[in-house]
């Protein structure tokens, strides 16, 4: 039987002091992924050590925080241990900065496979939105690159675009569409960071209080928001 930590709730959204990343947990609420997650579910049950590998872009990677401590990936990892305080987990980030689909699914073998993970947090779309493409070719390609990693018998959870100024002046929403339907095609957890992030936009938190003086990459707290929430969606799914 899996023994997990009740699940704090962050500060009410109108909680004088509360940060944006409280903030944005307290709207969300829950992070339901869509689907179970049987290996992480199977490895946590026997007590033995799960290895997650996060593979993307400069979200993944984290950019503009000069202490790893802060990713999503580590953000994600300490909300787990909360959580689950007898597990044993180590997080590989396999983000690499401007990479793409292709470019992430060339790098599986190495950067992915390699580690033999238990689970893969693919992150992806930011990098992808500026060619002239079909949403059926973006869902097509992301299906060949789950495939690869139900193949190594590795859990899947997909993580779409950021919420951020830059992102909205794309045509963000069919690589959502290609990302959504590519889940349910192959029955895989969707983790929806940009409906997260949105709601707690809409709830009152500043646009620039979630994302970076660039416009496009996380702020700290929406770093915080993401992982904290996508370790959330992973222990409901493994309940």
């Amino acid at each position: 039987m899996l023994l997990t930590a009740p699940i704090a709730m962050p500060l009410a959204a109108h909680a004088q002091g509360a940060t944006a990343a409280e903030t944005c947990l307290a709207v969300a609420k829950n992070f339901p992924l869509g689907a179970k997650l049987p290996r992480t579910a199977s490895v946590l049950r026997s007590n033995q050590p799960l290895t997650i590998v996060a593979i993307g872009s400069s979200s993944t990677v984290g950019l503009w925080m000069t202490d790893q401590a802060k990713t999503y990936p580590e953000v994600m990892k300490s909300e787990l241990l909360r959580l689950i305080p007898n597990a044993r987990i180590t997080i590989v980030n396999s983000g690499r900065s401007g990479d793409t689909i292709p470019g992430n699914m060339a790098r599986f073998e190495t950067d992915v496979f390699a580690h033999k993970p238990d689970l893969v947090v693919w992150q992806m779309g930011g990098n992808d939105f500026t060619w002239l493409e079909s949403g059926e070719s973006l869902q097509s390609k992301i299906v060949t690159g789950i495939r690869a990693i139900k193949a190594q018998g590795a859990d899947v959870v997909l993580m779409d675009q950021q919420f951020t100024p830059m992102i909205l002046a794309t045509q963000y929403a069919k690589m959502q569409g290609a990302i959504a339907a590519a889940a349910q095609q192959e029955d895989v957890a969707y983790f929806r960071r940009f409906d997260v992030m949105h709601k707690a936009v809409d709830s009152g938190v500043p646009f620039l209080a979630l994302s970076s003086l660039d416009g496009l990459h996380m702020s700290e707290d929406g770093y915080n928001c993401v992982g904290r929430g996508l370790a959330r969606g992973i222990v409901a799914a493994v309940r």
